[in-house]
Order: structure tokens, then sequence, then C-alpha cells
């Protein structure tokens, strides 16, 4: 079956109410707005577009001081049941501390984003909620041609107390070729983590929460193997990666290698983290800066099922969905 809008919106309870927020940058195409708010729309949802493009400031959607009213409006507004990030770029670090996280947290909304917006979601962590990483506005909801297995998936988690994913055919970051180094293993715990840039750029801040027994995911785009590497050093220096059941790479794709090199490429830096972490790093996790993300609970329970070169399975739960905050 051909995936469209029409086999989209059962999925999606009537009345549905999404607010569009804009944490981090603005969009570089307003028609993409547009159309994000239409398809929303489309499904059966009432939206409240809190962005305004004449009110971008500089790189951002808004000043400092409007992006965060922007999430704390939406957070309060009882009719909202989903915040839904406009886009990531850069611009939560700016607004953290104007934030209200406890009240953000406590709000019951379903926070949706990626990217720059995986320091959100470790502060609200942090605040002791869950939030979802998964599709944004502009350039998901917004696409000219939307991913619509995506969109579905993402659907289908917000309404479900449990969905199963599987890893990629193949499936190792930065390539897509067969993993064979990915270990065989069975745990659980809670899933954390997002960004790799975000996650390591939190560390030592008041904002970074601290999980033991987890399940860590991380991704990244236009990161060079050795940057990738050096990240994931901080992280083991922090003392984090060695509370971690599992590490779980997603897409680090869109790196340019160069002579200098010298055949130090993802598989090669993979390689040497296997061999000085004990925390097991699985591949495959279709997850990123991707058409064709999952939607992941941050803060709700998986549990992982990997077969080594063969892949893996993640059964997600013990997180809010929509009839939780169905009003």
């Amino acid at each position: 079956m051909t995936l469209s809008a029409d086999s989209i919106d059962t999925l999606v309870p009537p009345g549905t109410h999404v607010a569009i927020v804009a944490p981090g940058g603005y969009a570089p195409d307003p028609a993409a707005v547009e159309r994000g708010v239409a398809l929303l729309e489309s499904m059966g949802c009432t939206v409240t577009n809190h962005y305004r493009h004449d009110q971008r400031y500089l790189r951002f959607g808004a000043s400092d001081a409007a992006r965060a009213a922007q999430l704390m409006e939406a957070a309060a507004d009882p009719q909202v049941q989903v915040i839904l990030a406009l886009r990531g770029s850069y611009g939560v670090s700016r607004i953290l501390p104007l934030l209200d996280l406890d009240a953000l947290a406590a709000s019951g909304k379903l926070l949706v984003g990626y990217s720059d917006i995986t320091a959100l979601h470790l502060a609200w962590l942090k605040a002791g909620g869950v939030s979802f990483a998964g599709p944004m506005l502009n350039g998901d909801f917004g696409a000219v041609e939307p991913q619509w297995g995506a969109l579905q998936q993402f659907w289908r988690t917000l309404g479900s107390p449990q969905v199963t994913i599987h890893s990629h055919s193949g499936g190792s970051p930065g390539d897509r070729s067969t993993d064979s180094g990915s270990p065989a293993l069975q745990c659980e715990g809670v899933l954390w983590g997002g960004n790799l840039a975000m996650v390591a750029h939190l560390v030592g801040s008041p904002w970074m929460p601290q999980v033991d027994g987890g399940i860590l995911f991380l991704e990244d785009v236009n990161e060079h193997p050795f940057r990738v590497e050096r990240m994931l050093l901080q992280l083991e220096a922090a003392g984090i990666l060695a509370r971690q059941k599992a590490i779980v790479l997603g897409d680090f794709a869109s790196y340019r290698l160069a002579e200098i090199d010298n055949g130090y490429d993802f598989a090669e830096m993979l390689a040497f983290l296997r061999g000085r972490f004990a925390t097991p790093i699985v591949t495959g996790l279709p997850f990123g800066h991707v058409r064709d993300l999952v939607t992941l609970p941050v803060g709700g329970h998986a549990a992982l099922d990997s077969r080594g070169a063969d892949g893996f399975s993640m059964t997600l739960s013990a997180y809010p969905t929509l009839a939780a905050t169905a009003r």
C-alpha cells in the first residue's frame, strides 16, 4: 500500500491540538511552514502557530525572550496536546535559563523535535518529564514530498502505549553498510539521548540528566569521524557511558573524508571505540537528520534485542500518549 495523508489521518484523534514553536532557528522557506500547517490541518488537527516569520532575529526564530515565551505559552494552553518544534539549527542553549522547566515537564504536553531540540529534551527529562525525538514542522510536515512512513510512525507512537521499531537493513551509520561489529545482546532501561553534539554540550551543565542503566541513542550530521570520536570520549571521561547498558547509534551522514585521514573513516573510529568502551555499541537505528526517522520517547522505557549483524528490534513503552492528553 502506498502511504499518503489519507492513510495516516485515521491514526490522528479528531481535534488533536498542535502548537508550533520555534525554540531554535527560523524557517528559511516560509512556504514550508504553510505546507506543514496545512498538512496537519488536513489530518484533522487544530493548529496554533506561535512562529512569525517577520519576528525572526539573526539566525533565530525570534528573540531569546520571545522563543522562551512561545514554549511557556504553549505549555500553559489547556487545549494544546502536542508542542511541535519548527526546526532545530541552533538556539535552545540560549533560552534554557529563561524557561520554567518544572512547569514544562509537568504540563503533560507531548514535546516533539530533534537536532538542537535535544538540549530541551534532556532538560525536560532532568525535570522529570518524557518528550519525543521525532519529526518537525519545517523539514518533515512541511516537505514538498513528505516521508509518509515517518509521519505514520510518529502518529502511531503518540497514539499507542507501546511500539516496536527495527534497525535499518544493513544500517551502520554514515554509509549504511552492514556492520558486522554490532554485538548480540538483550537489555532494557530508560531510553535517552539525541543529537551527539548537544548531549556532549550539556555535560557539566545543570540541565544534564543523570541516567543510570539506560540505553543511550545518538546521531549527528556533518560531523567528521574524529569529531564524533572526540565527543564520545568526552562522554566517557564524564562517566556517562560506563553507566549505560548500551549505546545505539543512528545516522551520522554528510561528512567528507580528506586525504589526511589516511584510512581513518567511520568504521575505523567505531572499531577503536568498541575496543575501548565496555558498554556495547549497536548501530542501525533509523533516526537522525534523515527523512525516514522514527519517533523515540526520550525518558521512556526501551527493551533492546540485538541480533548482531542481523540487526535489532527495540520495544518502546512507558511514555505519555495523546489519549492521556485528551481534554
